[in-house]
């Protein structure tokens, strides 16, 4: 259930410098809203915590995050307090988190598409474990995309506001209807590291690494390694066990040719961020060079809808909405074969008589 807004349209923060301009949006510990700062003149997103267990770290925070100056990394402006409440203050990101901006549209990404959103990340998070900075709460809801499958810009938020302290969590995980459970907690538990369970207060930059592993995963394979909710614990904790079983490789990069090598070693270092062992886990820079040895596209991607599908052969053609046509080979599709009719997201290449659609991904309808 959401809670009221905190501030309505035209409200003023700060000494007047402020001006609310709409809501966007909450989680389980803030509420955030597009604002007008009207000395710079410029739309930033101001931030204001929910309850007094959030107002406690917004402080916090706004130290923390500040220390970070990366482009992957969502950029703190101010912090201020007026009368009891206090707001944080980043820039305005008008794009979607990553859940919305992907995963509602597709039911997995591309390898090449997942490379160049895990190496952008990677790097983001390098930015933040330079300066010692542990995130604690790495998930879809806190990566925010600018430009679609396009990927113009990809930014990594909330450094030290969504985490949960470890009696939140303990009383939490005690209280299935706890309604802080179903906001923030349930929404972590799939992308926590073992050690986050086990002792959340010595975790450290490690755990961020595994979050990352465990949010591409979900990416390529459209599943979340471990399963959601608190069943997810109990499969996550096995996975001290030497013997485990680690997360499968997606089926749709084994079965395609085209996209295997490059699948095959995204899987491999997937499994590298998520190893039990915090020790030999590997580290954000680490993390970095592998992601920057991986050859993938970066051409421009458009949304088109499948106009033709040959009767005997494994081709068709897709039309844009703005009138060009393309010629793809269902070796060239990641995921399920399209039908006529089927909306789909691809890069194209040059070719005769048609340019070519490669890699091509089926949208959710």
């Amino acid at each position: 259930m959401k809670s009221s807004q905190i501030h309505q349209v035209n409200d003023s923060v700060g000494d007047n410098r402020y001006k609310i301009i709409r809501f966007i949006g909450e989680g389980g510990m803030q509420q955030v809203y597009e604002a007008q700062d009207l000395v710079l003149e410029k739309s930033v997103a101001l931030k204001v915590p929910k309850n007094s267990s959030a107002l406690k770290r917004f402080r916090r925070s706004a130290v923390v995050s500040a220390q970070i100056n990366h482009p992957n990394v969502a950029k703190t402006l101010d912090y201020l307090e007026d009368g009891e409440i206090s707001y944080l203050i980043e820039e305005l990101i008008d794009g979607d988190n990553l859940n919305d901006g992907f995963l509602g549209k597709v039911k997995f990404v591309d390898p090449y598409l997942a490379a160049k959103v895990f190496h952008y990340l990677a790097k983001g998070v390098a930015a933040s474990h330079h300066v010692g900075v542990f995130h604690r709460d790495l998930k879809p809801d806190n990566i925010m995309i600018v430009g679609g499958f396009n990927l113009d810009q990809i930014k990594i938020t909330d450094f030290g506001i969504a985490k949960l302290a470890e009696a939140e969590f303990t009383s939490v995980l005690g209280n299935e209807n706890d309604t802080l459970a179903s906001s923030t907690a349930v929404g972590a538990i799939p992308y926590m590291a073992p050690e986050m369970f086990l002792d959340a207060k010595s975790a450290g930059l490690p755990a961020d690494i595994w979050a990352l592993g465990a949010m591409m995963y979900e990416l390529i394979s459209g599943k979340k390694p471990f399963g959601s909710g608190y069943i997810a614990i109990a499969k996550i904790l096995d996975q001290i066990n030497p013997e485990a079983i680690k997360p499968e490789q997606p089926s749709q990069i084994v079965q395609n040719s085209q996209v295997k090598p490059l699948g095959d070693a995204l899987y491999q270092i997937i499994l590298s961020c998520m190893n039990s062992d915090v020790d030999s886990r590997v580290t954000a820079d680490e993390l970095v060079t592998k992601c920057e040895k991986l050859s993938y596209p970066i051409a421009p991607r458009q949304m088109g809808t499948v106009t033709a599908k040959h009767p005997q052969y494994n081709w068709g053609n897709i039309s844009t909405d703005s009138g060009g046509k393309f010629f793809f080979h269902f070796d060239s599709v990641f995921g399920e074969a399209p039908i006529v009719g089927s909306r789909v997201c691809f890069s194209a290449f040059s070719g005769q008589p048609l340019d070519r659609a490669h890699p091509v991904i089926v949208l959710r309808n």
